[in-house]
């Protein structure tokens, strides 16, 4: 069976291994990409989005490490 196309907020957050409140403040800051359905507005996110999310993060992380190395530590 295929995985499904959109997830639950609370479904990013187990991917995530994050809070299911850090996933909605993502996705009302627009940092992560989602979309509100059905005539309660309930959140979903694009499994492609998550893995483009993921990505981008990487790739931050990646510059981040890249510009901040650690210091050496001074031999006694």
């Amino acid at each position: 069976m295929p995985e499904p196309r959109f997830l639950l907020l609370s479904d990013v957050a187990a991917e995530l291994n994050v809070s299911d409140s850090q996933v909605y403040h993502m996705v009302r800051s627009g940092e992560l990409p989602a979309i509100k359905v059905g005539g309660r507005g309930q959140w979903r996110v694009e499994r492609a989005m998550l893995e483009r999310y993921i990505e981008e993060k990487y790739a931050e992380t990646a510059a981040w490490v890249r510009d901040n190395p650690l210091a050496e530590r001074e031999a006694d």
